[in-house]
């Protein structure tokens, strides 16, 4: 039984890229399909898959290489706030990653969105991950 679900998504995708894997399969929620979804449109991940017919249901990534040097698009992919300690921020104190080129992803009452995104709407949350 997972504990952090969210914690494990970050880490099979860490451990995907380490081992230089296409594609990295995660038991699928309709919060890891919104963080999907951001890294996609930002340009962290090359494609997804969402296979809701298959139990338990799954998401299938693929993640992006360079493709000369085959260094990942992603360098850096940490949690931020876990279950025994939340990380709730306001609207006026939104976290910069890596001076703005990297995204936190935001927890907010009008949905899961990036720390820019966030800004733009003038709402805080719970910042779940960092990625850059």
């Amino acid at each position: 039984m997972v504990t952090d679900p969210i914690a494990d998504y970050l880490t099979r995708i860490r451990n995907g890229i380490m081992a230089k894997h296409r594609v990295v399969e995660v038991p699928s929620s309709n919060l890891k399909k919104r963080i999907t979804e951001i890294l996609y449109e930002k340009g962290y991940i090359l494609n997804y898959k969402f296979e809701d017919d298959t139990f338990p249901a799954n998401i299938k990534i693929a993640l992006k290489y360079h493709p000369v040097t085959k260094v990942s698009a992603i360098s850096n992919l940490s949690r931020a706030s876990r279950p025994g300690l939340r990380h709730y921020v306001g609207s006026e104190e939104l976290p910069r990653v890596l001076n703005g080129l990297g995204i936190a992803i935001i927890s907010t009452s009008k949905g899961v969105m990036t720390d820019k995104e966030a800004k733009k709407e003038h709402v805080g949350g719970e910042v779940l991950c960092y990625v850059s």
